[in-house]
């Protein structure tokens, strides 16, 4: 399958998108480049390589998750510079 200045300006009208001369052949040219490598891409023997997430064997760094002393609603609200019926109180943002 190639890609053709035709397909090009079918999805180009499809996205509501505008291109010149240039860049219509230079995207042929490039999605061209990239149906070639999945081609080759294609070829290769997968059959003994298992599904993966990520290339990398990592494992979470992060620590536990512990319960513990929390402020109280006065403590949070203490350096608010303003609050309402024990709420912080914000500009209106639109």
């Amino acid at each position: 399958m190639t890609v053709t200045v035709k397909d090009v300006d079918h999805v180009a009208t499809l996205a509501h998108l505008k291109f010149s001369d240039e860049d219509r052949e230079q995207l042929v040219d490039q999605l061209n480049a990239i149906l070639a490598y999945m081609a080759k891409l294609n070829t290769l023997d997968t059959k003994g390589a298992g599904p993966t997430s990520h290339v990398l064997h990592l494992k979470n760094v992060f620590r536990e998750d512990e319960v513990g002393a929390s402020l109280t609603q006065e403590e949070a609200l203490r350096n608010a510079p303003a609050s309402d019926r024990g709420h912080f109180t914000v500009p209106k943002v639109i």
